[in-house]
């Protein structure tokens, strides 16, 4: 043997070594996590529908993994605030995150932030997904989207429609509704669901794009009326609501999602655990029905590659959609 092949195979030796170390070591770390309480951090409110999913799962991994899971509500500055408590705690899965997808593809082209979207965050689990519905103060004279359309022609400056978030798929539904339906609409931006329901309510803006989460009490209590959803199905919690797909809107079905997510660099090892034992959870019936109660549907059982090709996606679209209109982060 050569010189060369002998140094050859000694490095190949080596190589195989060192694979051989880091597969035990990636599979002894998954074995001995957690080693403490694990904490699921929300971008949202305490009482929110984040923090409701998160809890959701929390029940699920707590008796499986032997641990208190924790949730902690970090809300504010679009989500960003929670994305920064997961990345500044330790890398070893003892902190997780729940929060929307659109933490990825709407907020760091809507505002500045200090994380890298695509590489600084792993999407695990879909838990839950959603469309929007398209709201209207019930004493608006439509009873339907024909209606309301021909009704916002009518009127000589069209008419204004509220957002929970400037920038955020709330804007961008109505931007997207106005030229598929050729009406005129003014956006208003608004901090947060709660005040900008409060003004459709009161009929002081007429429209609004919003989760069926925060909406679906006050339809059921007739305070707000809905018109369609931009979701492929109508969804469980509101089976009369037609989708814009049914009305002859097919470009206006946009599946926003919310998911458990941890820091890209995780331990593939715990990365699969924590996948496995979350999914075999919430695909019980019992645990999807409390999703769909949410006015959500259940969350499909893709792969992390899979979620993350769907978040490009949508980054880019929406990028798209904020450039036509010549959009800037506030």
């Amino acid at each position: 043997m050569s010189i060369f092949q002998m140094c050859t195979c000694r490095r190949l030796r080596v190589m195989a070594a060192a694979v051989v170390v880091a597969v035990v070591g990636a599979t002894a770390a998954a074995q001995e996590w957690p080693s403490k309480p694990v904490r699921i951090v929300v971008g949202g409110p305490a009482g929110g529908t984040a923090d409701a999913l998160a809890r959701i799962v929390a029940e699920g991994l707590g008796p499986s993994l032997g641990k208190p899971v924790i949730v902690e509500a970090k809300p504010g500055a679009a989500g960003a605030i929670a994305v920064s408590e997961l990345l500044k705690s330790p890398h070893d899965g003892h902190t997780l995150l729940l929060i929307q997808g659109g933490i990825v593809t709407e907020t760091p082209q809507a505002y500045p932030v200090s994380y890298k979207p695509f590489t600084d965050l792993k999407p695990l689990v879909q838990v839950s997904r959603q469309g929007l519905i398209l709201l209207g103060n019930p004493e608006l004279e439509a009873k339907n989207l024909k209606d309301l359309i021909a009704l916002i022609k009518s009127r000589k400056d069209g008419m204004d429609y509220a957002s929970y978030a400037t920038g955020m798929r709330g804007h961008t539904s109505g931007v997207q509704f106005a030229r598929l339906a050729k009406v005129e609409l003014k956006h208003i931006g608004y901090k947060g669901s709660p005040p900008a329901l409060q003004d459709v309510m009161g009929g002081h803006v007429p429209l609004m794009f919003d989760a069926p989460a925060t909406a679906l009490p006050l339809i059921k209590a007739g305070k707000i009326k809905a018109f369609a959803v931009n979701f492929p199905t109508r969804i469980t919690a509101l089976p009369d609501v037609p989708t814009f797909t049914e009305l002859g809107y097919s470009a206006l079905n946009e599946v926003g999602w919310m998911g458990l997510w941890s820091t890209a660099d995780l331990s593939p090892a715990i990365q699969s655990r924590v996948r496995e034992l979350t999914l075999h959870y919430l695909q019980q019936a019992k645990v999807r029905q409390r999703i769909e109660a949410m006015g959500m549907e259940g969350g499909l059982p893709l792969t992390p590659d899979e979620l993350s090709k769907d978040l490009r996606a949508g980054y880019e679209r929406q990028g798209e959609l904020l450039r036509s209109i010549h959009y800037k982060p506030e």
